[in-house]
């Protein structure tokens, strides 16, 4: 039973420290948190406090060994996951898996196996790695062109489909008494392709959601493409509302080219909340969080990061956008590098403001519970989106302080619920069951 009145929908980030890469100096914990299964249950007992429809995991399979940094990946999470699944009732889990660097076969195995075990809870975010870090790990061949990456993720994700829902026992017909089953309800997929060749079916049964939520992230036209063929959340950086229309246009857009219903799209863009008593407190958790301590010190961040001229850099004059829009060929994603000229595109935006809106090329909310709260309506209510991936700067305190003190001005408002609701996580998105 999907839920049938709108509301918002939120899942909130719990990987390693928190989302910020210098708050971890300010959170409570230890540096040993990170690598304790102990941990991320207690993390994901807040976020069911909170009624979060579900806890999100980002994954990058290699090590940032940045000796000023801390890792940000550690335990694989689709493990991690099916271990808290065991422990933590009714929350859902988004659990990110490399499509460069997986058999399809595998991948439906293991994410169909989770969501039966955790009674139809897993959402699977697809990502194309784009680390040469990450292609070492898995031999000697350089990481693949971008466009061949998007190739094989599109395949891989219609192979796992046609894994998915190859042994469905809701085909078998009548049983005779000395038989266990009946074999036909299991098809062969005999898939043969450009980039992969699988016969199938796969031995695990169809699921309860009959496949897990696709989640995808990405913002460049390869991105786009596959959220548009595939996604049905799209994780991604909006930063206005003009922007987030404009998104949320063209990959409705190409899905309806691609003759797919665009309704079974949701949109759940990242966002940085930083609360104080008012927005003054919240600035300053901002220059202290992110690591540059004042307000000049996140100006010089955006002159190192943009590659501008100090010299002639005047932080109160508007910025061009297109001096901001991302090579289409660089090897780090395209789609967190569009956030900011997308954002300028539609806003006339001096250096000050602009980095008070963005935090980790996410949206970035400041100020009280209830201005946050408000900011947060403001792009729900008229659909430019259907919620938000919470990334805290801090775990688990940030995370403790939305849920004690914005969720309830969000029910307050009646557009988030007081309790679960739904039997899966696609009730709970309002998101349609495979054929």
């Amino acid at each position: 039973m999907s839920i049938q009145k709108r509301r918002m929908n939120l899942n909130v980030g719990l990987n390693s420290t928190g989302y910020l890469a210098n708050a971890w100096k300010y959170r409570s914990g230890n540096r040993h948190d990170i690598n304790d299964p102990a941990y991320y249950r207690r993390l994901a007992e807040i976020a069911h406090k909170g009624l979060f429809d579900a806890v999100f995991f980002s994954d990058h399979p290699a090590l940032m060994t940045e000796p000023l940094g801390r890792p940000f990946h550690t335990i694989d999470p689709l493990i991690l996951c099916t271990a808290l699944a065991a422990q933590v009732p009714d929350i859902g889990f988004v659990v990110t898996v490399s499509s460069t660097y997986n058999s399809p076969y595998n991948f439906a195995r293991r994410t169909q196996s989770l969501d039966i075990v955790s009674g139809g809870r897993l959402i699977v975010n697809i990502v194309s790695s784009f680390n040469p870090n990450v292609a070492a790990n898995f031999g000697s061949a350089a990481l693949p062109p971008r466009n061949e990456r998007y190739a094989r993720a599109t395949e891989f994700l219609d192979v796992a489909k046609k894994l998915w829902s190859s042994w469905d026992p809701r085909r078998e017909g009548e049983v005779p008494p000395d038989r266990f089953w009946d074999s036909t309800s299991a098809v062969a997929i005999d898939h043969d392709d450009a980039i992969f060749q699988v016969r199938g079916p796969l031995n695990v049964p169809r699921g309860p959601q009959g496949h897990p939520v696709i989640a995808q992230a990405g913002a460049s036209d390869g991105g786009i493409e596959l959220a548009a063929r595939h996604g049905e959340i799209i994780y991604c950086n909006i930063l206005s509302k003009p922007a987030g229309k404009a998104f949320g246009n063209k990959v409705r857009e190409r899905a309806v080219s691609l003759g797919r219903d665009p309704s079974g799209i949701r949109i759940v863009p990242g966002l940085v909340v930083i609360l104080g008593e008012d927005r003054k407190e919240a600035l300053r958790k901002h220059e202290l969080y992110s690591g540059t301590g004042s307000e000049d010190g996140l100006l010089d961040r955006f002159v190192r990061e943009h590659g501008l001229d100090r010299d002639r850099f005047d932080p109160d004059a508007v910025l061009d956008y297109e001096r901001f829009v991302p090579d289409p060929n660089r090897q780090q994603a395209v789609g967190m590098g569009l956030g900011l000229s997308d954002l300028l595109q539609h806003e006339k935006l001096t250096a000050r403001q602009a980095v008070r809106r963005s935090e980790g090329h996410h949206r970035l909310l400041l100020g009280s519970a209830e201005e946050v709260a408000k900011e947060m309506i403001d792009l729900w209510e008229d659909g430019t989106v259907d919620g938000y991936t919470l990334q805290p700067p801090r775990a688990p305190d940030d995370i403790e302080e939305f849920v004690d003190r914005v969720i309830p001005v969000l029910q307050d408002r009646g557009v988030y619920p007081r309790q679960y609701e739904g039997r899966t996580i696609r009730d709970r998105y309002g998101l349609p069951y495979p054929a």
